[in-house]
């Protein structure tokens, strides 16, 4: 009974530090609130961002400030920093100048490019985020020349009701700006203005409007109503497909008893014929064993992050709480992987548990490392919010030298000393069975085709909502929807797989395992060809740091993919093989 209490005791603290403990702050009227500055970058490009100051905006007189972030921000590439402005708490401020400073002609450089390249800047008042605009692009249509114009005035508008700030809002003054397009020189005035009104909305709901206004009404009904005819067009093809699937198994029992009744010179034919051969181990067992096992923790991972996203922990702006979730999560499940792959390979008869444990703790961060080191280097050149400091860095590795792999190891000891079996219901024969010719379309690549098609048309919909809020500036919250999505995916995953497995072992092709595991993650493939069609047709994405970005990170969520719909796909297909051939008579 201690352990359940203990796995509570710890998912109640991972919740705890993923929400936060600063609750709701109360203020009374002319209490200063700091403004604080994130980032800056191209609207197109969201992952291309910038320290707010590597523009040159007006600074605090005793210099800007860094804000304390925790690991989720930093990760996200978030930087808060102070500003000048003064919004304190239901004080109106009509027309204060900010500063006002001459700029050079490196200055006007930076701006201009900055007002070509579409930039916005992020700001964050009470936790509320804030955007808008760092200037504007006119067309002279008659010469089809392009002016640049920098903004140098913003309107806040808050609204708060009693003690508490509910919402903020930016807005530019196009009456209020310089030209830019030309000139090593030019003197600006940057100014403000602030205008606070009551507001009857509590403070409970005051991030609703940031999920509303992500996804229009009308879009969102679309969205459902995809969603359902997606879901239901995919569950009728499996119901087919099972009908069809169980309506064969029952005739092939039925010729099968019946041989058995007429005695032994019956020739066996078809999956029966494989007996001897279908619980015959695979090759590369220690590698098989690893992909089971790190499978395995990527979907307690999956199961964990929707448990936290059904609870309310994910709302919209909670700062990097997604990512935090994930990098405690894989950390605090690497048992997972150590023991189930472990128990695996006890069972297909390994010996060598060094290079088991090792290879379950590698087999997932190897890849991980190599692209980050990649990455990383990318946006430390641009010099990106993007790129983690060195003392991020450290801290990840300690988290994974003292947490991940001691917990690896102990998985993989508890399976070492554990007393599991393969219990298979045939004796394996001596020598395998020639394999006969197979057409090209039972060969691997083919099979794995066919069985990623279906599941990937079960989630195609969703990817698109999934990619605008990860790789846009859409906000996702619809997690009750992605939840059933999921679910549908990895039964859609499991019974495919089953079927193509049956159909494998019906033109007497024992190489199962493999097989069971490549065509239940080929969905995973799929996600990363989806990948490059909503890039290249559905984005406006550009540039070196944005495209390493979108598609070294996205390879490293498909692999993830891949590992936990093969995991899925294997274990439904050897449930089905033990059940039909225990079913039979076996010599």
């Amino acid at each position: 009974m201690q352990r359940p209490k203990q796995w509570l005791l710890a998912a109640a603290l991972v919740a705890a530090a993923l929400v936060g403990t600063s609750g709701a702050k109360s203020y009374k009227a002319g209490d200063k609130i700091t403004l604080y500055a994130n980032k800056v970058g191209p609207f197109q490009n969201p992952t291309e961002t910038y320290r707010f100051y590597t523009l040159p905006f007006c600074t605090p007189k005793d210099g800007p400030k860094d804000k304390l972030e925790d690991l989720g921000e930093v990760l996200e590439g978030d930087r808060l920093v102070t500003t000048p402005y003064k919004l304190s708490f239901r004080r109106d401020v009509e027309n204060e100048v900010l500063c006002s400073k001459t700029l050079g002609s490196d200055e006007l450089k930076k701006f201009r490019e900055a007002v070509k390249q579409d930039y916005y800047f992020q700001m964050y008042y009470d936790d509320l985020p804030v955007w808008g605009f760092i200037g504007k692009v006119e067309k002279i249509v008659k010469t089809g020349v392009r002016k640049y114009f920098l903004f140098t005035h913003f309107h806040f508008e808050l609204s708060y009701n009693n003690d508490k700030v509910i919402e903020i809002n930016v807005s530019s003054d196009p009456m209020r700006t310089v030209d830019i397009s030309t000139g090593d020189s030019l003197s600006v005035q940057f100014s403000y203005s602030v205008k606070w009104k009551e507001t009857t909305i509590p403070y409970d709901h005051r991030m609703d409007r940031y999920a509303r206004y992500s996804f229009l009404p009308q879009h969102l009904e679309i969205h459902w109503f995809s969603i359902i005819n997606s879901c239901v067009t995919v569950l009728l093809l499996t119901g087919f497909l099972a009908t069809i699937l169980l309506r064969v198994l029952k005739n092939d029992f039925l010729k099968y008893t019946r041989d058995d009744e007429m005695g032994e010179e019956q020739e066996e034919t078809g999956w029966k014929y494989l007996h001897g051969d279908v619980f015959r181990f695979p090759p590369h067992i220690n590698l098989f064993s690893s992909m089971m096992g790190v499978g395995t923790q990527m979907l307690a991972i999956a199961f964990c992050i929707f448990a936290l996203a059904l609870v309310g922990v994910f709302y919209p702006y909670n700062r990097g709480a997604l990512l935090s979730a994930c990098v405690v999560l894989y950390a605090l499940t690497a048992g997972i992987a150590g023991h189930v792959g472990g128990v695996y390979y006890k069972m297909l008869g390994g010996s060598n548990w060094v290079s088991n444990v090792l290879l379950s703790a590698c087999l997932y961060c190897g890849p991980v490392l190599v692209a980050f080191a990649i990455l990383n280097t990318i946006a430390i050149g641009y010099r990106s919010t993007a790129a983690l400091p060195f003392g991020t860095i450290v801290i990840i590795i300690v988290i994974w030298a003292l947490v991940t792999f001691p917990l690896t190891v102990l998985g993989g000891i508890a399976a070492k000393n554990g007393k599991a079996e393969f219990n298979a219901p045939c004796r394996t024969t001596k020598f395998p069975r020639d394999i006969p010719p197979l057409p090209w379309y039972r060969t691997t690549v083919p099979q794995m085709l066919m069985a990623g098609f279906l599941p990937f048309s079960a989630i195609y919909i969703e990817l698109y909502y999934i990619f605008a809020s990860i790789w846009g500036h859409k906000v996702y919250t619809i997690y009750s929807i992605l939840f059933i999505v999921f679910i549908i995916l990895v039964i859609v995953t499991a019974f495919i797989t089953v079927a193509l497995t049956y159909f494998q072992l019906a033109v007497e092709d024992h190489r199962w395992w493999w097989r069971s595991f490549l065509c239940g993650g080929s969905t995973g493939i799929f996600i990363y060809g989806y990948c490059f069609y909503y890039y290249f047709l559905r984005s406006d994405m550009s540039g070196l740091l944005q495209t390493a970005f979108f598609f070294g990170y996205n390879a490293l969520v498909c692999y993830a993919f891949f590992l936990m719909l093969g995991s899925i796909g294997f274990r439904a297909s050897l449930m089905f093989v033990r059940h039909i051939y225990r079913a039979i008579k076996c010599e």
